[in-house]
């Protein structure tokens, strides 16, 4: 396999990328296909010899991968081979494959694309540990991020705004401070050109910043403290500036604050039920749309070193990827999400048979006519005037767990996320368990029945799909319909094939479920 190699301590312009072993599969183990590995600030200190864990040369750097498992050791419950995970591997990430223990994977919703998960879980989980475990931060409380323009500062700033928190950011660049204000922060500070204690006087006067969150150190800590509320509380996450900063104490006596440390990955392995309670919020926040990772560039596996050495530089924006070779963008879930047009029904609330979506009864074909849901042709002919319109929308239909085993028995397919309600319960990130994607996609046949008869057809038969995207989950009890757009009618000696574009949405998600294009034919 290829992996990128440290051989020697030092830059990143040291590391060797060229063959290396594959590794061996363990007990209690998984050895993953990498797709993509997430670059964070702790790989340029282990490629130094300067962070807490220092693996025996040689070894590849990132800590943080998504892809497929390849092979399950013995022991191992709740993985199967070609599961999509997300694993924090320490180091090793920067290969084709890495051996990780499997308590160390969870699975990747269906919806999150690997370039993504590689970019989010490591910020955002330290900065949501920082936030919520460790300051407690309260809605309406002022927060301060230093370094808010990198991977946990901007996801801090992100998570502050959904906490309710009044967000100030402090970065180094008006390019840097332009996304911090996309994601939420309501102050921005340039510290290269202002002040930086002069500038958050003029912000929060005497009254002082309740909370600060600092992954920079250096000389940017102890002006960040000395504007400090009573009972403040800051927050040490790392040194990416340079030097560690010493703090004199005694301003911590005089402003009553807290000086609190963050170590996520030790939190991790000493609390770790609370460490995957939180991962589960996460997951749940950026499958609502919640959160998103700034991704600020994707780089090959060749081109490892370039993305350390632009992090070292702090020229990175949010976070960088690096891909290997089976990273392949049409394996991701698709980050266009089509969308259902609104109706005048939808706006007003009203069912579909109040409306007729595609125009008025009067502007109907003859031989075309409103059903409760959908549209009746009297045959193919008059269907072919409505070419380009919409059908309609379906009625609702509830997805049971009963329904669920039953798809599962019938395609064997047992995944635990699908079958296992008191697993879920704890381990899925929504809570409980979710259908198949086929099962959604099942479903539409059923749904077209509703949507579109045609009186001269002696068989109408639902021929398959040319192409479908599956978008967002459907957890167990989800009540879900169907619209459907009359696309193309072709004429043939052996019927007449309907070409549909069909989107099955879900009740309370504004996301559909899947978009597809079917096939029906229609035999007069």
């Amino acid at each position: 396999m290829k992996a990128l190699l440290c051989t020697t301590f030092g830059l990143p312009d040291t590391l060797t990328f060229t063959d290396a072993p594959a590794p061996t599969l363990q007990a209690g183990h998984l050895i993953l296909t990498v797709k993509a590995c997430g670059v964070n600030f702790p790989d340029t200190l282990m490629i130094q010899n300067k962070y807490q864990f220092k693996p025996p040369l040689p070894f590849s750097p990132g800590g943080e991968v998504t892809g497929i498992v390849k092979e399950v050791g013995e022991g191992v419950k709740g993985f199967k081979v070609g599961d999509r995970v997300f694993a924090l591997t320490g180091w090793g990430g920067m290969a084709d494959e890495v051996l990780v223990e499997a308590t160390r994977c969870v699975p990747i919703p269906p919806m999150i694309d690997f370039v993504s998960g590689a970019a989010f879980f490591y910020n955002h989980a330290t900065s949501y540990h920082a936030l919520k475990d460790r300051a407690e931060l309260k809605a309406g409380e002022t927060l301060l991020v230093l370094g808010a323009g990198g991977g946990v500062g901007l996801a801090a700033v992100e998570l502050g705004k959904l906490m309710g928190a009044n967000v100030i950011a402090a970065a180094s660049s008006a390019e840097k401070l332009a996304i911090c204000k996309e994601k939420g922060a309501e102050h921005l500070i340039n510290y290269a050109e202002q002040d930086l204690r002069e500038a958050l006087k003029t912000i929060v006067g005497e009254k002082g910043v309740d909370v600060v969150y600092d992954p920079i150190g250096d000389k940017y800590a102890e002006p960040a403290i000395r504007t400090m509320a009573w009972k403040g509380r800051y927050l040490t996450v790392g040194y990416a500036a340079g030097d560690i900063p010493k703090i004199p104490l005694n301003l911590a006596l005089l402003k009553g604050c807290a000086i609190l440390g963050v170590f996520w990955g030790s939190f991790v392995q000493r609390e770790s039920a609370k460490a995957f309670q939180n991962t589960v919020e996460l997951a749940n926040f950026l499958v609502q749309g919640k959160l998103k990772p700034h991704v600020y560039k994707v780089y090959s596996l060749a081109d490892a070193p370039k993305a350390l050495d632009a992090l070292m530089n702090r020229n990175v924006i949010g976070k960088a990827v690096v891909v290997t070779d089976a990273y392949n963008p049409s394996d991701d879930a698709p980050s266009a999400r089509p969308q259902k047009a609104e109706t005048k029904a939808d706006a007003k609330g009203e069912s579909p048979k109040a409306s007729t979506e595609a125009g008025s009864e009067q502007a109907l074909a003859e031989g075309v006519s409103r059903t409760e849901y959908g549209v009746r042709f009297s045959n193919v002919a008059a269907m072919k005037t409505f070419i380009g319109k919409k059908l309609g929308t379906s009625a609702w239909q509830e997805v049971s767990q009963g329904m669920i085993q039953t798809f599962a028995d019938a395609t064997l397919d047992q995944q635990w996320i699908h079958v296992d309600v008191e697993r879920a319960k704890t381990q899925s990130p929504f809570g409980t368990t979710i259908a198949h994607g086929l099962l959604s996609l099942a479903l539409t046949p059923q749904f077209l029945y509703g949507l579109m008869t045609v009186d001269s057809a002696k068989m109408m038969l639902n021929y398959g799909y040319n192409k479908v995207r599956f978008i967002s989950p459907v957890p167990s009890g989800s009540r879900l319909r169907m619209s459907a757009v009359l696309r193309e009618v072709e004429s043939g000696p052996g019927g007449h094939k309907v070409y549909l574009d069909l989107a099955v949405e879900r009740e309370g998600s504004d996301k559909p479920v899947c978009v597809a294009e079917s096939v029906s034919v229609v035999m007069e």
